[in-house]
């Protein structure tokens, strides 16, 4: 199977996650549009869904769901998205679509994370994909000199030649170079830096469950 089918493959599979009803929670990406897609087909069985982005947003409404704001909503039942990286722990690099920080505040605000991916996704210790940090711009620089000091490569993320902005009017700096092996404690170390707004690195929310695309199917990993 191609990439993208597996994508279609767990976008429905997802459904399985989804309690009639309820609000849920939708991340950001290609792999979630394959899930939105999915969801309209059940779009009478819900109550709407919070969006984790303005382009989630605007696929949600265009296919008849009603998308809520985070603050109107104490609690979701399920938050499904998808990962550039997720060891075998749940544990997650987000951010290659830039928008961590939404989809950070979605999963905090819900009682279970269904990752979606394919299994190219799966890796042994998270840092292969560059790992995304949004950030204050005037912050940018001191920083990257933080990431020089654990071994990584700071670059802003550019779009048509000039610093690419977040739904929050932000800058992303991507870091290669990591290697990182305890999620929790980088992910703690790098938030109290000033002027990070996000770091990629999903711990404190990681995954409840990962339906993984595989060519012998869904593959359930649960944490």
């Amino acid at each position: 199977m191609t990439q993208d089918e597996l994508k279609t493959l767990v976008g429905q599979a997802a459904l399985h996650y989804v309690e009639p009803g309820t609000i849920v929670g939708v991340g950001t990406g290609s792999t979630v549009n394959k899930f939105i897609d999915a969801l309209a087909s059940i779009k009478h069985t819900i109550a709407g869904a919070v969006s984790s982005s303005v382009a989630s947003t605007e696929r949600l409404k265009a296919l008849g769901i009603q998308v809520f704001e985070a603050g109107e909503v104490d609690e979701l039942a399920v938050y499904i998205d998808g990962a550039d990286e997720i060891d075998h722990a749940g544990y997650m690099i987000k951010g290659g679509g830039a928008a961590l920080t939404r989809e950070k505040i979605v999963a905090a605000q819900s009682r279970k994370f269904v990752c979606i991916a394919d299994e190219s996704k799966l890796v042994q210790v998270l840092g292969q994909f560059p790992l995304p940090v949004e950030i204050i711009p005037m912050a940018t620089q001191r920083i990257a000199r933080e990431f020089a000091a654990l071994g990584g490569t700071a670059t802003v993320r550019l779009k048509d030649g000039h610093p690419l902005l977040t739904d929050n009017g932000q800058h992303i700096l991507d870091v290669t170079g990591l290697k990182i092996s305890d999620p929790l404690a980088f992910e703690s170390q790098v938030n109290q830096w000033p002027g990070v707004v996000t770091v990629g690195v999903f711990a404190l929310q990681k995954a409840s469950v990962c339906l993984l695309g595989t060519a012998d199917g869904v593959k359930t990993l649960t944490f």
